[in-house]
Formats: structure tokens, C-alpha cells, sequence
């Protein structure tokens, strides 16, 4: 066995948003790129890999609406991939941290959704994670899957970038209230992520949730980006999703439960609205 202290942290996706957070609190890991590795290559992944690795895959087909049209797509990032890592993994004597979402549930519960409660995803999107799920598991005993949600960083393209652009270019802002969930700041599931990796020994339970603590529909976030930038939080109104119509039936409720991460000894992550106040602050810093 290799003990941690000389074990590599090796980032995958390394340029998207999660994986960028995650190789700025870790600037020694190993950061590949879409352009540096990819994941679907088999030959390519245990050409990079070696034993004693942790590889914390934040890679992804992430374009949900896309997704739609495009299954094959996404499923290649998002169960190929992951299965194949997966495998040079478990061949070399390395360990998985594979980051999953909410979309694999119907989203039509009421209470935070816990690790083992039924999966049935709506969308392409869905089902291909949850695909990639079930494979990482099935090919790796030392793999762990950490499901988020609502993921952002505020800088780049993300719900809480866009609001920003928004509330400089709009007087005001149709934003939907009918959807649930915990808003979550990169640098801060980055840094969960981490801890998770830095353990010797992964926990007992295979799959875990780590989200910002709390809940909020997208208008109560609007709203709070609103307010954090010092613009009146009244310009953001409410609207139904019906209103902006989408391939996509996105889950109504997606509160993800972290009882069993706290469980495992690992740091639960601080409210969403500390997190908000946080990377906006880091970003107009």
C-alpha cells in the first residue's frame, strides 16, 4: 500500500470549473486538460496513471440541454470516460474520487435526498451520469463517488456570473422559483474534495453528497447576487419554469442531504449564502 504522503493527486478536467478550483488549492497535482488527456483513451489514461495515485475526476459532458440531442456525447464523457478511469485505477493500485450530481434523481422529493435513496434521472444528462455511476462502482472497490449541485464560481459562465452580467445590462430579471437546491461555491466543494483525497483511506460509504449547506431556488440566488453586488435585490422577479421552455426537465428539488459525508469525519460545507458572499468578494477583490 502507498500511504498518502506519496501518493499524487491527479486533477482531470482540469480546465473546467470544479477542476480550475480544485488545482489552485492544490498546485502540485498532476492538472490535465480535455487537450492533455482524454479520458475515453484507455491506453492514454494508464500511460499518465501510475500507482498510489488519487485521480479526482472532475471531467464531464456538462451541456444538459445539449446532451438531449447529442446522447452519445455525453455519454462517452460521462460513462466511457469515467469507467475507463475507472479501470486503469483499479488495474494500477490508484484511487477514484469521481464527482456525480443531482440529476440523478427524479427531483421530485421533498426532504434532502440521501447517498441510497432510488436513482431515476429525467434527462439524457441524468442517465448518462448515472450511468457513469454504476460503472466506476462496478470496476473500482476503491472508488468513491461524490454527488453535487448547483455548482459555481461566479467568474465564467455559471448562473452566478450571469447574473452579474445581468444586473449590469437589465433593469430587471425574470429568474424561476419553482426549482430547489444548494447553491455551491467550486473553491469550496474543491476544498472537500481535497480533504476526501488527503485521507489514507477512503471512507466506508461508496458514494457521498457535498453541497453548500442550506437551500434556495434560483430566484433566492438571483436575488442574493443582487444584493451582494449592492444592486436592489427587488429587480429580480419571480416566474414559473413553465415560462422559459427547455429540453430538459430539470429537477424540481435537489437538495442533496450530507449526513453521510459528516458522517465519514469529513468537514461539512458552510451555508450558501457565506459561500455567495465569499466568491463575490474574491472575484470584485
Amino acid at each position: 500500500m502507498h500511504s498518502s504522503s506519496d501518493s499524487r493527486l491527479v486533477v482531470t478536467g482540469a480546465g473546467g470549473q470544479l477542476g480550475r478550483a480544485a488545482c489552485a488549492l492544490a498546485p502540485d497535482a498532476l492538472a490535465l486538460g480535455h487537450r492533455d488527456l482524454d479520458i475515453t483513451d484507455s491506453r492514454a489514461v494508464r500511460a499518465v496513471l501510475r500507482p498510489g495515485d488519487v485521480v479526482l475526476n472532475c471531467a464531464a459532458y456538462a451541456a444538459v440541454d445539449a446532451a438531449e440531442s447529442d446522447e452519445a456525447g455525453a455519454f462517452a464523457g460521462n460513462e466511457t470516460g469515467p469507467a475507463v478511469l475507472a479501470a486503469a485505477c483499479e488495474a494500477l493500485g490508484a484511487r477514484l474520487i469521481h464527482i456525480s450530481t443531482d440529476y440523478v434523481f427524479d427531483g421530485a422529493g421533498d426532504r434532502p435526498y440521501e447517498p441510497d435513496d432510488p436513482t431515476g434521472p429525467t434527462s439524457v444528462y441524468g442517465r448518462s451520469k448515472l450511468a457513469g455511476e454504476r460503472a466506476v462502482l462496478e470496476l473500482s472497490g476503491n472508488a468513491r463517488i461524490v454527488r453535487t449541485a448547483w455548482v459555481y464560481t461566479g467568474d465564467r459562465g455559471d448562473f452566478v456570473a450571469t447574473m452579474r452580467r445581468l444586473e449590469r445590462e437589465r433593469e430587471t430579471v425574470s429568474v424561476v422559483n419553482d426549482q430547489i437546491g444548494s447553491p455551491t461555491f467550486a473553491a469550496d466543494l474543491a476544498a472537500g474534495l481535497l480533504e476526501l483525497a488527503a485521507r489514507p483511506q477512503p471512507p466506508m460509504s461508496r458514494i457521498l453528497h457535498a453541497t453548500n449547506a442550506g437551500r434556495a431556488t434560483w430566484f433566492d440566488l438571483a436575488r442574493a447576487v443582487f444584493e451582494g453586488v449592492g444592486a436592489d435585490p427587488e429587480r429580480v422577479r419571480p416566474c414559473m419554469s413553465a415560462e422559459f421552455p427547455s429540453p430538459v426537465r430539470r429537477p424540481a428539488y435537489s437538495v442533496l442531504s450530507d449526513r453521510v459525508w459528516v458522517a465519514a469525519g469529513l468537514t461539512p460545507l458552510r451555508d450558501w449564502r457565506l459561500a455567495l458572499a465569499d466568491a463575490l468578494a474574491r472575484i470584485s477583490g
